[in-house]
């Protein structure tokens, strides 16, 4: 899967993308995104699930990082982001060249996990994907769910790019 450019990306200001209509007007953590030809099909030359999926993870990721709770970070400590579940409504496709925003926020957070909303858009608003994760902060001694900190979860409800 191809992540690397996600992972890497920049992100932007509240101002520098389109609107979410649902999206709470603080703590939304954006990043321009353009789909390689590496990230589509062979058959159907559009990005699939997978890679989709790929970017809801990859956000994820990238908005914990600057929330203070990097995956390195955190596996170091012992911790992990665990996901319980996802569930993603694909509205319009992806293709090779085409300008992305993804985005994503935390909708509800509770102690020892979250729920974390991700859009999809074209740099025009056109929403492609809808998504709604949950993720449980792990201990992987015991492999059970653990607090969430407060400085990062503090953080989370308030990064932004």
């Amino acid at each position: 899967m191809i992540v690397e450019a996600i992972l890497d990306a920049t992100p932007l200001p509240a101002h520098a993308f389109p609107a979410v209509a649902e999206a709470p007007s603080a703590g939304v953590f954006a990043i321009r995104h353009t789909v390689s030809e590496r990230e589509t099909s062979a058959l159907v030359p559009h990005a699939n699930n997978i890679v989709i999926l790929g970017w809801i993870d990859a956000i994820a990721s990238l908005h914990g990082a600057h929330a203070g709770a990097a995956r390195a970070d955190l596996a170091t400590a012992g911790r992990m982001w665990f996901v319980a579940r996802h569930e993603v409504d694909y509205l319009g496709e992806a293709f090779a060249g085409d300008r992305l925003i993804l985005a994503t926020w935390v909708e509800k957070l509770g102690r020892t996990s979250l729920v974390r909303a991700t859009r999809i858009l074209r740099e025009d608003g056109t929403a492609l994907t809808r998504a709604s994760s949950r993720w449980a902060l792990v201990d992987l001694a015991s492999r059970r769910p653990t607090a969430i900190p407060d400085g990062v979860r503090a953080a989370l409800l308030g990064a932004q790019g």
